[in-house]
């Protein structure tokens, strides 16, 4: 950062060359470092926004997964309801009724971007640089289901470095569409219908945990 006030922030001009698999290797294994910082709570002591969107990111010690539910897909689904019909709604309710044990093995709340699609990923010459977070302390499984959401380059190998660093726990490929389903309430909200059918995959995915997404 180069200066700052109240209305205004000024950052250095970074170029983005693309990624090479040493840079994916090497983002992998600092996405993972920064996961290993763990907070005391899950949230942040700040107000939080993803688009013109309210995140409410009220710290709490746990569990992730009701923490999940109540503040990251509850919330959305009166503004997603007439895009998602009564069929859909009931999908995700089930989802928010068996979040305990959808949800994995507990685990401790870890600093997250929070918004990590592939666009908010430079690729300087000499490393990943990450713009534009939703930062919090949440559960690090959430950033690389966002990786996976929308496609990331090398994505394999940032995972295979991300796994040698800090080790996953077991199952975590069946748990993506769950960590996908708070991204893709805000983009049904925010554009609409064209959504649902994903979503509804992902929900359907995120219940039948012993069916993989084929984003994995």
């Amino acid at each position: 950062m180069l200066a700052a006030d109240d209305r205004m922030i000024v950052l250095p001009w970074l170029d983005d060359v693309g990624a090479t698999p040493a840079a994916a290797e090497r983002f992998g294994r600092e996405l993972a470092a920064l996961h290993a910082n763990s907070a005391d709570e899950f949230g942040a002591p700040w107000a939080g926004w993803i688009a013109e969107l309210p995140l409410d990111n009220t710290l709490t010690p746990g569990p992730w997964s009701q923490w999940y539910a109540e503040r990251r897909l509850a919330p959305y689904l009166p503004q997603a309801a007439p895009h998602l019909g009564r069929d859909g709604i009931r999908l995700l309710e089930q989802v928010i009724d068996r979040i305990d044990t959808l949800a994995g093995p507990p685990e401790p709340p870890a600093r997250t971007h929070g918004d990590l699609w592939s666009g908010n990923i430079l690729w300087t010459p000499e490393r990943a640089t990450l713009i534009d977070p939703a930062a919090h302390a949440g559960h690090r499984e959430t950033d690389l289901a966002m990786l996976t959401l929308f496609g990331a380059p090398h994505l394999n190998r940032i995972r295979a470095a991300y796994n040698e660093t800090h080790p996953l726990a077991d199952g975590w490929p069946t748990r993506i569409p769950l960590h996908q389903l708070h991204h893709l309430l805000i983009h049904v909200v925010l554009f609409g219908s064209g959504y649902r059918s994903q979503i509804l995959t992902a929900a359907t995915a995120a219940l039948e945990p012993d069916h993989p997404s084929s984003g994995t």
